[in-house]
């Protein structure tokens, strides 16, 4: 298949269209991986805050206190503990108190009484896309929740993202609690499409009215930070002690941003943990006058977040991440919340620019791999592979999450693409260059010298062919009463008109000598009835020249006449020549006895004669008459030369 230009611009728009369609497949997939790997490879160098610690109900704490569900007076206990005996700055429970304990009545009125006491604790509350079971208890419950957050923010986004949620209502929680509880953040935690949690959400946009997270809730009273500034790129927080940048994402009324994880110390958790028993007991001990198995020192001006991950009751809370598949989903809120003290995030490329990277790539190394060497071009890419790498992992460690995977990808499916298109368009160079050969060579020697062009060498083989010689009469002298254009046109149109015939026989052109046509059957065209072919080759060249010579006298053109010898026997057919130059040919005295009986036809007046041994072959098919006794230059005997009158089959 030949390839013109413009085939070949449209394979490249058709490579650019694969490069579309495996981006949009690809893309989406690739990054979260990415963000994955680096976080894994970067993870060793980032230790958690160590004034961020965790309270946890697990398997322990349900062992030594008593099967779930607790009673609500042991929350009451722990918040105790850490509201009035010990020193923390803050406590955030990560739970939701929805259901009455109908077992314990008393316990739940004695929870929900003393509940707003505690000063320091941020509870928990979830928002839902399911609606409130009626517009009143909704409209009351909306009130409510609008109460529980002192902090404002300043929307200064674009138009378009500005957006409300999706949410149409929250978690019920029950009513005497909701009603107590002095402070509530939202828990909502979002998971990408592959299930991975990569981002935190801090703002709600719902109804209206912002809502921040448990961790920005709780960072506000942690700072003193009352006012927020929302932009289309980041959230701001100032305080004569604090400043706050965090790079957000704006998607349909929620804004997030990428968790910056730390490196876990049991693939659970990545602060400090502490069991919930172990913190009843110290309150229980100081409570009876008695020493505390936990130094309540060690929570001085610490931030606590309270609650469950056990295997025992279904209290587990484990979420896939990053750095885990096991993460705790307590961890999660005291990370971020950890991220915002630290001012710790990443800042993810634009979609933008890793199309454009991706793009970028592509081209380039497509372009390389075009007009390199192939292995120029392969190192080339690998060292862009390398380079890249490092560019990325440089990036990570300074908290810009690039595109790892994709960039590379790329480079595959460019190099790919190249060479494809490379192979499609050098494939198109090499027919032009048979085509090319084509006429200086036959086809069929062509194709053995492209069959075989690794062993191309001087030599060759004996073996049984026939020889047709055909000549035009007088030419010398006919020439000289033409133009050398005249002569040139009826040449070319006397070979233009042979060659195909040749062609059509089974034989091969094996050269013009002036005038004359040397052409050959048998080799490297097998063929056993290669006599034949060349007699019937020969018996329609001659039939085309009478056509030739009534067109070419209605033009005014002198009459041509030619005469055919050939002869049938074994010859040497191979590469003759030097190392640098070849010519494949036939030697022998097939080849010699083919001219000099082609030269007799000038003698007996005669256009058409065949050896003996070609006869022999062909007496079934040909009407002849007999010239006996002929001397034939370089041979001892004389021969019998027969000349053809007709093919009777």
């Amino acid at each position: 298949m030949e390839f013109k230009q413009k085939n070949t611009k449209f394979l490249f728009l058709v490579f650019i269209f694969i490069f579309f369609v495996i981006y949009l497949l690809a893309a989406p997939f690739l990054q979260l991986k990415s963000y994955n790997i680096m976080n894994k490879l970067t993870m060793n160098n980032k230790i958690s805050s160590s004034d961020v610690v965790l309270i946890v109900i697990d398997d322990k704490s349900l062992h030594e206190i008593g099967r779930w569900p607790w009673k609500r007076e042991y929350y009451l206990e722990i918040f105790d503990f850490f509201e009035n005996y010990t020193n923390v700055k803050l406590i955030g429970y990560d739970g939701l108190i929805m259901a009455p304990d109908n077992e314990h009545p008393k316990s739940d009125k004695k929870f929900f009484s003393k509940i707003n006491n505690f000063k320091k604790l941020v509870a928990g509350v979830a928002f839902s896309y399911d609606d409130f079971e009626s517009d009143i208890e909704g409209n009351e419950y909306d009130k409510i929740l609008k109460t529980k957050s002192d902090i404002k923010i300043i929307d200064k986004r674009s138009k378009r993202y500005k957006k409300e949620s999706n949410f149409n209502s929250f978690t019920v929680l029950q009513k005497e609690y909701f009603k107590n509880i002095l402070s509530l953040g939202f828990v909502n935690v979002s998971e990408d499409i592959d299930g991975y949690i990569r981002k935190a959400n801090q703002l709600i946009n719902y109804k209206g009215f912002f809502y921040p997270s448990l961790g920005l809730l709780m960072y506000g009273k942690y700072t003193g930070i009352k006012e927020f500034i929302l932009t289309d790129k980041y959230l701001y927080g100032f305080s004569s002690l604090n400043t706050l940048k965090v790079p957000v994402e704006n998607n349909k009324g929620v804004v997030s941003n990428y968790i910056c994880y730390y490196k876990t110390r049991d693939n659970i958790y990545s602060h400090r943990k502490y069991s919930a028993s172990d913190v009843i007991s110290a309150y229980r001990a100081i409570k009876s006058g008695k020493t505390p198995n936990i130094n309540i020192k060690e929570f001085d001006n610490k931030i606590v977040f309270i609650g469950a991950n056990a295997q025992a009751q279904a209290l587990a809370d484990v979420q896939r991440t990053p750095v885990s598949e096991n993460f705790s989903g307590l961890d999660i809120q005291a990370t971020n919340f950890d991220n915002l003290i630290t001012n710790n995030f990443y800042r993810a490329a634009s979609p933008l620019y890793n199309f454009m990277l991706c793009l970028f790539v592509f081209v380039l190394v497509f372009v390389l791999a075009n007009t390199m060497s192939i292995v120029a071009a392969f190192l080339s890419s690998v060292l862009a592979v390398l380079t890249y790498l490092l560019f990325a992992i440089f990036m990570y460690f300074n908290k810009v999450a690039v595109s790892l995977i994709l960039p590379e990808l790329f480079i595959l499916v460019a190099l790919a693409c190249a060479y494809s298109y490379r192979y499609l368009v050098e494939d198109n160079k090499k027919l032009k260059i048979q085509k090319a050969m084509g006429k200086y060579l036959s086809y069929d020697v062509m194709q053995n010298v492209v069959k075989n062009i690794d062993n191309i060498s001087l030599g060759g083989k004996r073996a049984d062919i026939t020889v047709l010689f055909a000549d035009i009469r007088n030419f010398t002298s006919i020439s000289e009463k033409m133009d050398a254009n005249s002569t040139t046109m009826i040449l070319n149109e006397y070979f233009s008109a042979l060659v195909p015939i040749i062609e059509e026989h089974n034989g091969i052109l094996n050269k013009f000598m002036g005038d004359a046509v040397l052409a050959i059957f048998g080799e490297p065209k097998k063929n056993d009835n290669h006599a034949l072919d060349a007699v019937r080759c020969a018996d329609k060249m001659l039939k085309k020249v009478k056509y030739l010579q009534e067109k070419w006298l209605d033009e005014g053109k002198p009459k041509i006449e030619i005469g055919v010898g050939i002869s049938t026997g074994e010859a040497f057919i191979g590469n003759i020549g030097s190392s640098e130059r070849l010519e494949y040919t036939v030697i022998g005295d097939t080849v010699n006895t083919a001219s000099r009986i082609e030269n007799y036809n000038k003698v007996y007046r005669t256009n058409f004669l065949i050896s003996e041994s070609t006869y022999e072959r062909v007496k079934d098919f040909v009407d002849v008459i007999t010239i006996k006794n002929v001397v034939i230059r370089g041979k001892m005997n004389k021969i019998n030369l027969y000349e053809v009158i007709r093919l009777v089959k």
